[in-house]
């Protein structure tokens, strides 16, 4: 009796994990979806002025949300985004996360990444994307910094 009670309440669905939560949006002007979250990503798309996206995401205290849109995934400044809520649109602003379905998230480079842009013909050079390689710790070549710190005696004598 109990393997049937659980066989039908996996087929209903019931005892599925939860999904995270979306929201729809609009765009407030023609705006760059980019690569990550900030204008040194590379653009993926321009979405237009007044388009429907969903928000899968921001970023507290970083104005940048994941959106999709068209098919592709990317990121928008909160700066040029709209929510519904009730029966009107409003300005996205971190405040209002919670009570319009969106979620807080992080982003994580590498992960992000190769989740949805494998495909993309700037991904082979991620390694230009990657800001843990433009931190001022790493050079381009990946050696730390101080690797060359350590070494200055043997250059020099």
């Amino acid at each position: 009796m109990k393997m049937q009670f659980l066989a039908l309440a996996l087929g209903a669905g019931l005892l599925t994990p939860a999904v995270a939560e979306a929201a729809t949006g609009y765009a407030t002007a023609d705006v760059n979806l980019r690569g990550g979250p900030g204008t040194n990503y590379p653009v993926i798309d321009v979405i237009p002025d007044n388009a429907r996206v969903t928000i899968y995401g921001c970023i507290r205290g970083r104005s940048w949300c994941d959106v999709g849109f068209a098919g592709a995934r990317g990121w928008m400044s909160e700066n040029y985004l709209q929510a519904n809520y009730g029966n009107r649109r409003i300005p996205l602003a971190a405040p209002a996360y919670r009570s319009l379905g969106i979620p807080g998230i992080t982003f994580s480079f590498g992960s992000y990444w190769n989740r949805h842009y494998r495909d993309r013909s700037f991904y082979h050079n991620r390694h230009h994307w990657d800001p843990r390689h433009h931190d001022g710790r790493r050079h381009h070549d990946g050696r730390h910094r101080d690797d060359r710190r350590r070494k200055w005696w043997r250059d020099h004598h």
